[in-house]
């Protein structure tokens, strides 16, 4: 099913972040992780793609598997670095193919290694054209887009970080999966000014449980998300007191109350960034009991 329906037909709600194990073998452990979480009857499961399109027939596959095997609503993540119009028709029909109707469409990081790349050369250069492509040619398909409530590192403003949002929704995004944030003042603000350009759509808040202190530093250096001073004074306290295990009950109770303040305050649900563990957001979401 289409998630901007399935959203119209229940909130609030949960939903989850994978990445395709690279290795062949990692796929059982992987697929546990996802029959445990299945209790928490996610809205759909949204599956990475690798940068430069390393990954996607796993991306594929595991879409797949998970709608035909787990009862899970997939969402193929797809991006447009290094992708023609022909790769990207190859991919979305084996999508449509395989009953998957639902993607993410991303710019995407440069492949791995590469340096100086140059995103102006690419055919499809931002995520607004990869998502005007995909509507126009594949109608069935839902797309959704990514949100920043903090600027992604590249925007020169907060501004225009919004107006290229605002253009995704413009160019056919039914939905959009915000990256991670610690501060919900930035969720509630972004969705307000979004709502007075004019893009209506549904924002869905990403959420990260912090599960340790190292953790922590080395995805917040990626995604460039800032910690509130009060919450990073905790979770170092509770790391010199006792340890990852006093930081994971923290996160755990940080996250927690991060998306009941979210959901009370109208968002439609919210994305957990499973990291393909299961633990952390068995707990949140029975925690949410929603």
């Amino acid at each position: 099913m289409r998630v901007c329906d399935l959203i119209d037909g229940k909130s609030p709600f949960i939903s989850m972040e994978f990445f395709p194990p690279k290795e062949r073998e990692a796929w059982p452990a992987f697929f546990e992780v996802v029959d445990k979480l299945k209790v928490l009857d996610p809205l759909f499961a949204s599956v990475t793609y690798g940068a430069g399109g390393g990954t996607q027939d796993n991306t594929l596959e595991i879409a797949t598997r998970m709608k035909r095997d787990h009862g899970i609503e997939p969402v193929t993540h797809l991006t447009s670095v290094g992708a023609s119009a022909a790769k990207l028709d190859g991919f979305l029909e084996s999508l449509i193919e395989a009953g998957i109707d639902n993607v993410l469409a991303l710019r995407g990081d440069p492949p791995r290694g590469v340096v100086d790349f140059d995103f102006n050369a690419q055919e499809f250069k931002h995520a607004s054209d990869l998502i005007e492509y995909i509507c126009a040619r594949y109608p069935s398909l839902c797309v959704g887009g990514a949100a920043y409530p903090e600027p992604h590192c590249e925007s020169p403003s907060i501004r225009s970080d919004l107006d290229m949002v605002h253009l995704k929704v413009r160019k056919g995004a039914k939905f959009l999966v915000t990256q991670l944030f610690f501060d919900n003042r930035m969720y509630f603000d972004y969705v307000e000014r979004l709502k007075l350009m004019g893009s209506d759509v549904p924002v869905i808040p990403g959420i990260l449980p912090i599960m340790s202190l190292k953790s922590a530093k080395f995805i917040l250096g990626l995604c460039g998300a800032a910690i509130p001073g009060k919450f990073l004074s905790a979770l170092e306290k509770a790391h010199e007191e006792g340890g990852d295990d006093a930081v994971y009950r923290l996160g755990i109770d940080y996250a927690t109350k991060q998306a009941r303040e979210l959901i009370e305050g109208g968002a439609p649900g919210v994305h957990l960034y499973t990291l393909n563990r299961a633990e952390a957001v068995l707990e949140i979401g029975k925690n949410l009991n929603i």
